[in-house]
């Protein structure tokens, strides 16, 4: 369902252009730049490489880098390998969707180039959709549509933006998340539980949003005390807080499970191709046959934490080392967004925050008119997400992924900037770019689709204030290096 509001179509605009521009900028800095020899996985080429497959690779080749690589094996041949357990099945069963779709140039494609030219087609999709649904978002939550407006053209501009193109799940995660998110909004919430289950499917840090769906069902609960019996109400919400974990947690419950049938049970084990088996004994990678792997035998048999433990050192300050510091560089200014973004809230909102956002004031006289844009009482629930998500982020994982973790996973990112942008950049006032209002169906005909106001402070650069000259500064900057560097195998975010 499309938003009423025409600026939308400016969004889907930008979005496509950006998404040109970062393939062709990608191309271009694949080709000139000597790829670095990083430490990555990097398993052999199996089938026969012809002219049109060094071709595809060339053109698309920097999007297949460091965790690419390994959605891009889980989608040819299956998870063979135990540390493939730690990337999810959602976006690699996508990619097999999208080869089957170009079956017809099988004759001309090895399968590594379909799922190449795959990832790319399919994430260019899925990041446009999920500017679309930012944008129809923010109209129902902000009730705002200037700052809906400028969201969604910031994330366009993604600091994460690399990661939303390359053969990641984050493109997707974000269209499933930001789409759940607006069906909950719409009061919809067997779809929203659907669609928050398949991009939990797509991503582990899904199961965090089962938040949104516990906070809907209380605000309900509360709602209705006054009017219904309490005790069938109470059933009603324990009934649905059951529903909802269960269906968020089944897709990772069946992959773990999925896991254990492979390495744990005996006569599972597939047959692997020899050059992928001496792949496993160079490099140590521990594959269904042979010995059972020390997880399978936990009283909870959970492959996902052991992997995250032994293969990427994942865990509770583990990543608190002095070599690191570079690392926490990177990630400081996503993490300073949000956090300055979370302090605003409740600093702003301090009763509604101590009562959850279940109750808005303690007497409701005092709410003469409810706040708009970014410091809108719906926005609280987000924000308790984005708090949480930095929190874990910071504390249990590799610091330097909070930029595509947010970035992929909560509209903070994107409305915080929006509302500083609105607040205190006087050059937006100047500019014509969106209705004082959201657009219905009762609008006057001929209403023009607003213009892009961020390329006009781009174009304005040297009069803008400082604030938006830091948040563009950042978004562009980010834009641009991960691009530069994550495309030739150099570290990045």
């Amino acid at each position: 369902m499309w938003p009423q509001d025409p600026s939308w179509k400016e969004v889907l605009r930008f979005a496509v252009s950006c998404r040109i521009l970062t393939l062709i900028l990608q191309a271009l800095f694949n080709a000139i730049i000597p790829d670095h020899h990083a430490e990555a996985f990097s398993p052999p080429r199996l089938a026969p490489s012809g002219f049109v497959d060094q071709l595809v690779e060339g053109l698309l080749g920097g999007l297949s880098r460091w965790d690419a690589e390994h959605f891009l094996f889980i989608a040819e041949y299956g998870y063979l390998y135990e540390h493939n357990f730690a990337f999810f099945p959602g976006f690699p069963l996508a990619l097999l969707v999208g080869t089957e779709l170009l079956r017809p140039l099988r004759g001309l494609l090895s399968l590594r180039s379909c799922l190449l030219i795959s990832a790319a087609s399919l994430n260019f999709l899925f990041f446009v959709l999920a500017a679309v649904a930012l944008h129809d978002l923010g109209c129902f939550v902000l009730h705002c549509p200037r700052q809906a407006f400028y969201a969604a053209l910031l994330f366009c501009l993604s600091p994460a933006n690399v990661f939303l193109a390359a053969g990641y799940s984050e493109a997707l995660f974000a269209l499933l998340t930001f789409s759940a998110m607006g069906q909950l909004e719409r009061g919809r919430v067997w779809t929203s539980g659907l669609l928050f289950a398949l991009a939990t499917g797509v991503r582990s840090n899904g199961l965090v949003s089962i938040g949104f769906l516990m906070h809907s069902q209380c605000q309900g609960f509360f709602s209705s005390l006054t009017m219904l019996n309490p005790m069938r109400q109470l059933l009603k919400l324990m009934a649905s807080l059951f529903l909802s974990v269960f269906t968020l947690g089944l897709p990772f419950a069946l992959f773990q499970y999925y896991a254990y049938t492979q390495f744990c049970l005996p006569g599972s084990a597939r047959p692997i191709p020899e050059p992928l088996v001496q792949l496993a004994v160079d490099k140590d990678y521990r594959i269904a046959e042979g010995n059972e792997p020390p997880w399978c035998f936990w009283d909870v048999p959970l492959m996902y934490s052991y992997i995250q433990d032994v293969y990427w050192n994942v865990g509770f300050l583990k990543y608190y080392e002095l070599r690191q510091v570079p690392n926490f560089l990177l990630a400081t200014p996503v993490a300073i967004l949000v956090a300055w973004a979370t302090w605003t809230y409740v600093t702003t909102h301090p009763w509604l925050c101590l009562t959850l956002g279940l109750q808005r004031s303690k007497n409701n006289k005092t709410l003469k008119k409810p706040d708009l844009g970014f410091l809108s009482p719906q926005v609280f629930v987000y924000v308790v997400h984005a708090a949480v998500l930095l929190l874990f982020g910071g504390l249990c994982m590799h610091v330097q992924v909070l930029t595509r973790f947010l970035g992929s996973s909560t509209p903070i990112v994107y409305w915080f900037p929006a509302h500083l942008l609105q607040d205190q950049e006087p050059l937006l006032r100047s500019l014509k770019t969106v209705p004082s209002k959201c657009l219905t169906e009762d609008s006057p005909p001929g209403q023009k689709v607003p213009r892009n106001p961020i390329m006009g402070l781009l174009y304005h650069w040297k009069i803008c204030s400082p604030v938006t000259r830091y948040i563009l500064g950042y978004f562009l900057t980010y834009w641009l290096l991960g691009l530069l560097l994550h495309c030739n195998f150099l570290p990045w975010t």
